[in-house]
C-alpha cells in the first residue's frame, strides 16, 4: 500500500474541467464567416433572408434573447437605433429566435418609420444563433433554447468583433455604446 503522500502525487484531489471535455466551446469567433443558406425571416414567413449575402459590407449582427422583453426593448435596441454611429456601421440586423410576425411588431413598436434602418430577422429555429453556437437554455424564462445577447461586428462576410454577454442577458459588453463608441 502507497503512503498517503505518494497517492496525492498519483491521484490528485481534482482534476482541471477541461479534461473531462473531448472539445472546448465553438462560439463564434473573429475570422469566422457568417453561415450562407441559413433561412431567416423578415416581415412574415415567406419572406426569406439569407444574412450572409446580405453582409458583403460592414454590418452588425445584433442577437436578443426575446423580442419585447424588458432589456431588449427598454435599452438594448433603442440603444442602437438612438447611437449617432450607427449611420456608419452598414447593414444592421437585428435577431431573435422568435416568429416573423412577433419580429415584425417588434420593429413597428421600436422604429415605427424604420429611421435607423436596422432590420428585424426572425429566426424561429434558431438555425443561425446553432450556427454560431450562440444559443442557451432559456426554457425557465422564455419556454426553450433562446439567443444569447450579443453583437458581432462583420466585414466583407467575416467576423471582425464579438461582443457576447457573458451570462447570455445581461446588457454590457453588446451596449451600442460600447460596440459603437458614443
Amino acid at each position: 500500500m502507497l503512503p498517503t503522500r505518494r497517492l496525492a502525487l498519483h491521484f490528485p484531489r481534482s482534476l482541471p474541467t477541461r479534461q473531462f471535455h473531448s472539445t472546448s466551446r465553438a462560439f463564434v469567433k473573429v475570422g469566422d464567416s457568417i453561415p450562407s443558406n441559413v433561412e431567416l425571416m423578415e416581415d412574415s414567413p415567406g419572406n426569406k433572408v439569407d444574412i450572409a449575402k446580405e453582409l458583403k459590407g460592414k454590418g452588425l449582427i445584433i442577437g436578443v434573447p426575446a423580442a419585447f422583453s424588458p432589456s431588449c426593448s427598454a435599452s438594448h435596441i433603442p440603444g442602437y437605433i438612438n447611437n449617432p454611429k450607427l449611420k456608419d456601421a452598414g447593414n444592421v440586423f437585428v435577431v431573435s429566435v422568435n416568429d416573423a410576425f412577433v419580429m415584425k411588431a417588434w420593429k413597428n413598436d421600436l422604429d415605427p418609420s424604420n429611421k435607423s434602418g436596422i432590420r428585424f430577422l426572425a429566426d424561429p429555429a434558431a438555425t443561425l444563433t446553432s450556427a454560431l453556437d450562440l444559443t442557451f437554455d432559456g426554457s425557465a424564462l422564455f419556454g426553450g433554447p433562446r439567443s444569447k445577447r450579443y453583437c458581432l461586428v462583420i466585414e466583407d462576410g467575416k467576423v471582425k468583433a464579438t461582443h457576447v454577454e457573458p451570462d447570455n442577458t445581461g446588457v454590457d459588453v453588446s451596449a451600442a455604446e460600447k460596440v459603437l463608441g458614443k
